[in-house]
């Protein structure tokens, strides 16, 4: 049986990954250690399955991981951090597929502690690539970001356009790029790297101190506070819907010709605040005119990804719209206020 190991798995784009290949019968392993991703996203996902301790689900410590692998057919959570180089190796023994999502996942936080970010989010992705040559996995997809394409004026964003991180975070995305490359060269380990472009949708977290735009947006509408823009609201993004998020990955691990390359992971279309908090505050159907406060240092002003390359090699179409994928989104926000 194929086993896939899912790090930082208990995050938002991370559990999703989980959901899916438990819909489709994989056995998947989950290395996190709760920093930021949530037991809750785990739970949801052991209950949606209706998985039962011990049988079909285990949790374990990283220093608890030495269990013979027919006693977690299904589900396995591994309680370690990926700054910790022999729990990265044991959580990657006997896995076939690596889904690299684990880090510390905000431009503001990596520009307040530069040093946690690196160490996570750098050394983290130097010892899973490690781990993932040294056991053989057939491929290792590295999360990568469009945050490394910086805030240079040429849209859309293409692979092969200069770089120029902004943040320390963008920074550890594009080192962990060029460790990748390195390692495919280097040491022949099958290594791809997505370029996320703003991925959004149910059971994202509206509540952290760094929280994504569209979660804030309907949250605080919801609840009848008017949200924060930061800026003038004219900067632009390219919004990825977490299901095409989710199906990229799962192409990246199998597609031919992918080896050592990278690729955006978009809509292809480009929303201004402004725009996204007008189609938001019409779906919900409120009356609430924004904040709008000074813009963020890190932050960029345009974003736009040409994704031809993902789907000519990865056969990556994505089939959700902003009109379609907001909706889909309020509609849980609705449901679980």
């Amino acid at each position: 049986m194929e086993t896939y190991l899912v790090t930082g798995g208990a995050g938002f784009i991370g559990s999703n990954i989980v959901e899916t290949l438990l819909e489709q019968g994989h056995s998947v392993r989950v290395l996190d250690n709760f920093s930021t991703g949530k037991k809750a996203n785990i739970e949801r996902v052991i209950s949606h399955h209706s998985l039962v301790p011990e049988r079909d689900y285990i949790y374990s410590s990283s220093s608890d991981m030495r269990i013979r692998p027919e006693r977690y057919p299904r589900l396995f959570v591994i309680d370690g951090d990926l700054r910790d180089s022999d729990t990265c190796w044991r959580a990657v023994s006997g896995v076939t597929y690596v889904l690299h999502q684990g880090a510390i996942p905000s431009v503001p936080r990596s520009i307040s502690d530069p040093v946690a970010t690196n160490d996570t989010n750098i050394r983290g992705t130097l010892n899973m690539l490690i781990a993932a040559r040294d056991e053989g996995v057939k491929r290792f997809v590295f999360a990568s970001s469009s945050s490394v394409y910086g805030d240079t004026p040429t849209l859309p964003k293409v692979e092969t356009m200069p770089l120029l991180p902004l943040s320390p975070y963008a920074l550890s995305k594009l080192t962990g790029e060029y460790y990748a490359v390195l390692f495919y060269k280097l040491y022949g380990l099958s290594t791809v790297s997505l370029r996320y472009f703003n991925v959004y949708g149910p059971g994202q977290d509206p509540l952290s101190q760094y929280a994504a735009v569209i979660p804030r947006f309907i949250t605080a509408l919801l609840s009848g506070n008017p949200p924060v823009i930061y800026g003038d609201g004219e900067q632009s993004r390219d919004f990825t819907f977490i299901e095409d998020c989710v199906a990229a990955n799962l192409s990246a691990c199998r597609a031919e010709g992918a080896s050592g390359r990278v690729f955006n992971i978009a809509c292809g279309v480009r929303t201004t605040l402004n725009e996204l908090f007008k189609k938001i505050r019409d779906i919900t159907k409120t009356h609430i005119d924004p904040l709008y406060e000074a813009s963020r240092p890190g932050d960029v002003k345009h974003s736009l990804a040409d994704i031809n390359q993902a789907k000519d090699i990865l056969n990556y179409l994505p089939v959700f719209t902003i009109d379609n994928g907001l909706k889909k989104t309020i509609e849980w926000f609705k449901k679980n206020s």
